[in-house]
């Protein structure tokens, strides 16, 4: 077992910040399962840890630069609000947090300097959380004086950068900053870095936010299995990301039974039966948010009865196709539409083909007056075709006068 040939020294250094064995085991499973490797990769993953962790130790930290972009700087929080003591907290060790707006003591023009010292002083990974904002020439969102797109093109493109995590669904495609009219051209990671030629390797990790053992998993990923984790064509990893909420949600039984909440407040509610009605997208979304959950495992939205809004929902290449465009209104089915640049709901769609059609039949009742065809009412024939020529095998009944004017 692997657990047996962990060295004393890292046992101790373990429980000297409050991790058993146990616990530290817990976490190299939940960082396995997060990673899309399985629970049985967690004697792997524990192994790494203990080698780069006392490497750490030696001074050999893996530098980290994370910059706030147009956020509300949630990724963050969900990162570092996490219960003491805690196992993640290790591997948190393994990381040289360098810059990071939200979470350092020092600011301004040291804070910069820390940036650029890290960035020349060898290999680093870049954390952007928040949308990149092109409008106005990058002046949109300014950073020590300078447009946040020139400091993110400095980071990104140093040859010493690693490779780049797009933390949250802002940082992905724009996400709510690029919701409808985005006057601010907002943006995601990998769209712009495309569109100026930088080929580090983005991981694009959406959520509003991301789970923080998202990260956890990613920096396992980088730091001690080797490189960049598999992705797939929206550049997320594969193990994250590559089914449905719904597949695992533990109200689908419900869900295949056709038993469905219609309003809160009910007996289906008590009886934690589907949300699709109430608005769920989980049968749309990618995400393992009902695997792993939220707050150590504890719970997550559908567990504590709100449906899933989709927060994972980020096409990198297209900002329009952010969560809050694509799902809302929440609580509901409908969902905006969008054609070309014009933002349009089906209800409207809907009551102006009624008001079309209406209007349609008022103009032609008033053409009718218009040229007297509905004066005097209109012709109509006595008797059918058919029947005045086979007047013995007619279908109809007629008045013998009728009958008597047929003309054979």
């Amino acid at each position: 077992m692997v657990t047996e040939a962990i060295k004393p020294e890292f046992l101790s250094l373990l429980e000297a910040r409050g991790v058993s064995r146990r616990s530290f085991m817990k976490l190299c499973g939940s960082l396995a399962v997060a990673a899309g490797l399985g629970e049985l990769a967690a004697p792997r993953v524990a192994k790494a840890v203990e080698q780069n962790w006392i490497g750490a130790k030696e001074g050999n930290l893996f530098p980290v630069v994370w910059i706030e972009g147009a956020s509300c700087t949630g990724c963050t929080e969900s990162f570092a609000q996490v219960e003491a003591p805690n196992p993640a907290t290790v591997v948190l060790d393994l990381i040289s947090l360098n810059y990071c707006e939200t979470l350092s003591a020092a600011a301004g023009h040291s804070m910069e300097a820390a940036r650029k010292q890290t960035m020349e002083a060898g290999k680093f990974i870049l954390i952007y959380e928040g949308a990149i904002l092109e409008g106005w020439e990058g002046n949109a969102l300014r950073v020590a004086g300078e447009p946040g797109t020139t400091t993110l093109i400095e980071t990104a493109g140093s040859e010493n950068c690693a490779a780049v995590v797009a933390l949250g669904s802002c940082a992905v495609n724009g996400g709510w900053m690029g919701a409808n009219p985005n006057s601010s051209d907002a943006l995601g990671i990998k769209k712009f870095l495309q569109k100026n030629s930088i080929e580090t390797p983005v991981i694009n990790v959406p959520g509003c936010p991301a789970n923080p053992e998202w990260v956890e998993a990613i920096l396992v990923d980088v730091l001690m299995l080797g490189g960049v984790p598999e992705l797939d064509s929206n550049y997320t990893p594969v193990g994250m990301f590559d089914s449905f909420v719904h597949d695992n949600c533990e109200r689908r039984g419900h869900f295949e039974n056709g038993e469905f909440v219609y309003a809160f407040g009910t007996e289906e509610e008590a009886k934690n039966y589907c949300l699709y009605p109430m608005g769920c997208r989980g049968p749309q979304t990618k995400s393992n948010c009902s695997i792993i959950r939220w707050n150590n495992r504890r719970s997550w939205c559908v567990a504590s009865g709100a449906p899933c809004i989709g927060c994972c929902t980020a096409q990198w290449d297209d900002p329009g196709h952010n969560w809050v465009e694509v799902n809302t209104p929440f609580r509901a089915r409908f969902r905006d539409l969008r054609i070309g640049g014009l933002m349009i709901q089906p209800e409207a769609i809907c009551g102006g083909v009624t008001a079309l059609l209406a209007a349609a039949l008022v103009v032609h009742g008033f053409g009718m007056k218009a040229t007297g065809r509905t004066s005097g009412g209109a012709d109509f024939e006595e008797i059918r075709e058919w029947d005045a020529k086979h007047p013995n095998e007619a279908l109809g009944q007629y008045d013998e006068e009728v009958l008597k004017g047929v003309k054979h």
